[in-house]
């Protein structure tokens, strides 16, 4: 039994940190331009020293038009949205694409650092050297690349995150350098302190398991005071204790002490904050969502005091965006459609601005 809840939390604490996806099914078009014809390019660009592999989506003819970059979720997912840690596809970034391009929007989106063509790189033997800043640096970088382009109008560049993505496209639109961001989608959006939100995550199946009698209150208890102690450390000495359980080791881990302690240290509200004023934001949440809930959400836009926010709730949409009410993050790979009511404000959201 004890094996069963060890192997149960696990499994969730890594689905809860990596971005998922959705089918590729897109809502109607809300622009009244005339359709485009759109090309995939297989693109790279330099960011620290690495290569990073994307797909620049764009129309066929090569005119300016607005673009965005799309940013995924933490663990080793890639430039569509999928892991290697999930079993299947789930493609949530590449459907964004989709839905961005039915408002007439091209897309910059990558294998992020650990996925994909672009691999681990010179990380692969040293884990524990990657921090927040080398997922910071991919995204503006990112994004400076995607304004290079021809067919890119540079002076209407947005930013699309999915799940912990979102905080680094919260940063984009936050920051004073570089290539400006008018506009940001936060999808599902990492809304808290990064280590608060491992917390309740783990807390949350601790009590479920001990609900469903597959742990007891004892083992439960000594679990949630082991994960309180580790987080301390992580916080202050970025560092953690040797002798975690299978249950906790897969989350906190040596290979990921520093990158947790320093994307601790960013706060998502008081970055929500930063906004200038009427500043457009496209927020998501749903009742169905088992990693990031609307509390979280409203959270993080109760610091959008100055800013424009579109905040769309949905129900019974998972993190990955599926239809899917089941809380089941073993679904996420399902072939379940997409939210047609994300879609719908995606598409919307990216035409008005």
């Amino acid at each position: 039994m004890r094996a069963r809840w060890i192997s149960t939390i696990a499994a969730a604490m890594a689905l809860g940190v990596v971005a998922g996806c959705s089918s590729p099914a897109s809502p109607p078009a809300t622009s009244s331009a005339a359709p485009l014809a759109w090309v995939d390019d297989e693109v790279t660009f330099d960011s620290g020293g690495l290569t990073i592999h994307g797909t620049l989506h764009r129309p066929a003819s090569g005119a300016p038009v607005p673009a965005a970059v799309i940013i995924a979720g933490s663990g080793p997912t890639d430039r569509d949205g999928n892991s290697r840690l999930l079993p299947g596809t789930v493609n949530t970034l590449k459907s964004v694409a989709a839905m961005l391009a039915d408002a007439g929007v091209a897309s910059l989106r990558y294998d992020k650092l650990g996925s994909g063509q672009t691999g681990a790189g010179r990380y692969a033997t040293d884990p524990g050297a990657l921090g927040a800043d080398v997922f910071i640096g991919e995204a503006r970088d990112a994004l400076t690349y995607l304004a290079s382009r021809p067919s890119v109008d540079r002076n209407r560049l947005s930013a699309y995150g999915h799940s912990e993505g979102a905080l680094f496209a919260l940063q984009l639109a936050a920051s004073r350098s570089g290539p400006t961001v008018r506009s940001v989608g936060l999808l599902e959006p990492l809304s808290r302190r990064y280590l608060d939100i491992v917390s309740r995550q783990v807390t949350d199946q601790v009590t479920a398991a001990v609900k469903a009698g597959s742990m007891s209150r004892a083992d439960g208890d000594a679990l949630l005071a082991t994960l309180s102690s580790a987080i301390t450390q992580v916080r202050t000495s970025g560092t953690v204790p040797g002798d975690l359980p299978p249950a906790l080791g897969s989350v906190l881990n040596p290979g990921t002490a520093r990158f947790l302690q320093e994307m601790d240290r960013i706060d998502p509200q008081e970055l929500a904050r930063s906004l200038p004023a009427r500043y457009p934001v496209l927020l998501t949440c749903s009742d169905a969502d088992v990693q990031v809930s609307c509390t979280d959400v409203d959270h993080l836009a109760a610091g959008l005091t100055a800013a424009d926010p579109t905040f769309v709730r949905l129900s019974g949409v998972s993190h990955v965006l599926k239809e899917d009410p089941s809380r089941d993050p073993s679904k996420y790979t399902a072939p379940l459609p997409f939210s047609a009511r994300a879609g719908t404000a995606i598409t919307a959201f990216a035409g008005r601005h």
